[in-house]
């Protein structure tokens, strides 16, 4: 983990450790039902303000939480083309397998890259530490998958390019 992300993350993970304390809510609008609030926002009473912890404004977390549901989402640093190019394709190949990550919303939030959701249930399932731990594994791990890939884009041109060149240089 770099050195200044870390003050980043370690403020992510408190605040989602204290988000996290969720229990069973029925819903108000449709009976024998438990949604999770903060998606359908039937009772405006038990949605808590939305929370943002931002780095810069090119990258940042929106956490949002209700009674009995958490929505992480997150916006990761994308400085150029490339970067924003690799961060769609990566958030697309994550999407696409949603439902092999139980958390992992289909549809990120508006003006995010990639958004959580973790219900009550999930909690019930799965330990707190633990979601809390994939989501800031998660964090690490894709931006530094994005710029892996983006040297190793450059790498793969610079070498497209000297070979392409080569037949010119060769004639002359």
């Amino acid at each position: 983990m770099a050195h200044t992300l870390a003050p980043y993350l370690e403020v992510i993970r408190h605040t989602l450790n204290a988000a996290l304390c969720l229990q069973n809510y029925p819903s108000q609008v449709v009976e024998r039902q438990s949604r999770p609030e903060i998606e359908f926002k039937d009772t405006a009473a038990v949605i808590l303000k939305p929370l943002v912890i931002a780095r810069d404004e090119n990258e940042k977390c929106l956490i949002e939480a209700s009674v009995n549901a958490v929505r992480v989402s997150i916006k990761v640093r994308q400085s150029d083309d490339t970067e924003k190019l690799l961060c769609r394709k990566f958030a697309s190949f994550f999407t696409q397998r949603a439902e092999h990550f139980v958390i992992l919303r289909r549809k990120p939030v508006e003006g995010y890259d990639i958004s959580f959701l973790i219900t009550n249930t999930h909690l019930e399932e799965m330990m707190k530490d633990r979601i809390v731990d994939f989501i800031i594994e998660f964090m690490e791990d894709v931006d530094k998958e994005i710029k892996d890939l983006k040297i190793a884009l450059n790498t793969r041109l610079r070498a497209a390019a000297a070979a392409y060149m080569s037949q010119f240089s060769q004639r002359g």
